[in-house]
Formats: C-alpha cells, sequence, structure tokens
C-alpha cells in the first residue's frame, strides 16, 4: 500500500499552497508512487478468491491488500483498528457480496471513507437461495441478503467469470487510464476460467447426478454447474451438527453408495471422523477456498489449482 508524501523539510508558505494544490488536484483517489512518480490505485479486497480475482485484474495498475487475513474465513473474521484505517485509505472495496461479508456495513460506516467506492461482485449473478430456490433476479448489491441466499457463487467457475467482469467494470470506471490493462488481465482470466469449467464438465459427466455430502453448505453453486446434488452436515461451519444431523447424513451416504465425505482444510478430518468411521467410508478434502496460505493469496493461479484438486476429491469420494 502507497502511503502520503511527508515533508521532510520546512516549507515556505508559498511551497506548502503549491503542495496543497497539486495534491488536490490529483484528487484523494491517487497516491503517490515513490518509485515511478505514477500514481496507482488503492484496492482492499475482502478476502481470499476476492483477493484472488481482483489481484488477476489489477496487475501493476492497483495496489491489492486483503482485509481478511488469508488464513481466516469470513465467519471468524474480528476487525482490528488497522482494518479500519485500511478502508480509510482506500479508494476501492471488492467485496463478494450476498451477506457473506456481513460486518461491512458498520465497518464502512467507522472508517468515515466518503469517497469509498465499492464493487459487489455479485451484482447481476444468479443466486441459489438458502433453501435450493433459485432466485432469478441476481443479486441486489446489499448485505441484507445473509440467511436467504447461498453466497459460495465463487466455487462456479461461470459465475465467476461475471465476478472478474464486475471488478473490471468497477476498476475501469474508477481508473480509466488504465482500462486497457484492466480489459486485458480480465479478459485472459476469464478465459482460463471458461477453460477450466469444460475440463470440469467433461471430468465429471459420468457421475451426473449423484450426491456428494460436505460439512458446511458451500456447494451448492458447483452443484448446480455440474448436474450434481449436494448436501450437508450444517448450514455454516461454526455450527455444530445435531445427532438429527448426522443421523440425515447417514442415510444419505447410504442411499448413495459414497466412498468419502468431503471435509475443508480449516476443518481437517475432525469433522467426520467419527461418522465416516461408522459408515466405513473415507474423508477427503474439498477446499471451498474461503482461506489459504500468504503466498497463495497473491497468486490469481490458486484458484485452478485449487479448484482441480477439489475435482479430484470428489471423483474419489464417488468411487471413480
Amino acid at each position: 500500500m502507497t502511503s502520503f508524501l511527508r515533508s521532510k523539510s520546512l516549507l515556505t508558505v508559498s511551497g506548502a499552497l503549491l503542495f496543497l494544490m497539486a495534491l488536490a488536484s490529483c484528487g484523494n483517489q491517487k497516491t503517490a508512487d515513490s518509485s515511478s512518480e505514477q500514481s496507482t490505485l488503492n484496492v482492499v479486497t475482502t478476502f481470499l478468491p476476492i483477493t484472488l480475482f481482483t489481484e488477476a485484474v489489477a496487475g501493476e495498475c492497483a495496489t491489492v491488500t486483503a482485509l481478511i487475513p488469508p488464513n481466516l474465513g469470513p465467519h471468524d473474521f474480528q476487525a482490528t483498528p488497522t482494518d479500519i484505517a485500511a478502508l480509510s485509505n482506500a479508494q476501492i472495496l471488492v467485496k463478494n457480496g450476498l451477506g457473506m461479508e456481513y460486518f461491512l456495513d458498520k465497518l464502512t460506516d467507522s472508517a468515515e471513507n466518503k469517497s469509498l467506492q465499492v464493487i459487489d461482485t455479485s451484482r447481476g449473478v444468479a443466486v441459489i437461495k438458502s433453501d435450493d430456490e433459485e432466485n432469478e433476479n441476481g443479486a441486489d448489491g446489499s448485505d441484507q441478503n445473509q440467511g436467504e441466499v447461498n453466497p459460495h457463487i465463487w466455487l462456479d467457475p461461470l459465475r465467476a467469470v461475471q465476478q472478474v467482469e464486475n471488478i473490471r467494470d468497477g476498476l475501469v470506471k474508477a481508473d480509466p487510464g488504465c482500462a486497457d490493462g484492466y480489459t486485458k488481465r480480465a479478459a485472459a482470466y476469464a478465459l482460463q476460467l471458461k477453460e477450466l469449467n469444460t475440463a470440469i464438465a467433461s471430468q465429471l459427466k459420468p457421475f451426473r447426478g449423484k450426491t456428494f455430502i460436505a460439512f458446511h453448505d458451500f456447494a451448492p453453486y458447483f452443484a448446480e454447474r455440474y448436474d450434481l446434488k449436494a448436501d450437508f452436515v450444517v448450514d455454516v461451519p461454526e455450527m455444530n451438527p445435531t445427532p438429527a444431523d448426522l443421523q440425515r447424513v447417514a442415510t444419505k451416504v447410504q442411499q448413495s453408495q459414497l466412498k468419502a465425505l468431503l471435509s475443508e482444510p480449516q476443518e481437517g478430518d475432525r469433522s467426520f471422523n467419527a461418522l465416516a468411521e461408522d459408515l466405513g467410508v473415507n474423508v477427503v478434502t474439498f477446499d471451498p477456498l474461503e482461506t489459504g496460505s500468504e503466498e497463495a493469496s497473491k497468486k490469481p493461479d490458486t484458484y485452478f489449482t485449487v479448484m482441480k484438486s477439489n475435482v479430484a476429491s470428489l471423483i474419489k469420494s464417488f468411487g471413480g
């Protein structure tokens, strides 16, 4: 993140006025790049997939900083004064939307940054209600849908294309001088996402109509895209499963003849160990990309690496 220039010596009155006029002419949406004297956009993202998509589009035209550390998901995030300061100094905030970042409204209010522009990557994306009924109208840009709409749209590569395009449009609007770069990088990344979708569809074609079971409800968009059925133990990861939840899952496993249950990296095997042992099935990892390492968060290709690994795990759960 770039910082404002600080004077290291006394300025004359006229010099100070010139400095303030120059600063004002740049607007509060640009900060000086000390190495190239060329301003870059100061962008804050919320969590891992949004960071990956934004990094892919931004290139050298923007400095991208994640609000939530990559080793934490939105469910575990607790804001600090440093986070408020980051939003106070940012020009752009990029979010998933659909209530995933339920804490953002209070946080942005505290930041008191009236010039902050928010890019809601869910805008225009067809969504699935938490009761699995589709909402044909897509997102309206607000976070009031929390608990009504499943927010995990990034796990469908084609919906991810729409998210990338929303990021592109927001960055172009805020920084038209870099429009060509944003457009080209977004197009290249979107092409990779479309190619990934084609590859996954081919790999999962033999398993159409089959059911897989994850720990929490992160997979309806992925399942819908590839004509699968997704079930889960709990709605959100911080919930503890009840005996009724476990019985429901046990019945589904027996009916579908699954060979494995899908756990998440942050959960490890502990969520399913006892149940899997009782049912005589294995536990494999499906990463919903809510968390990751610091290094992985800087590499937009992380999305493709993780999704390919997820497909391999899913095929294993089907006995393939």
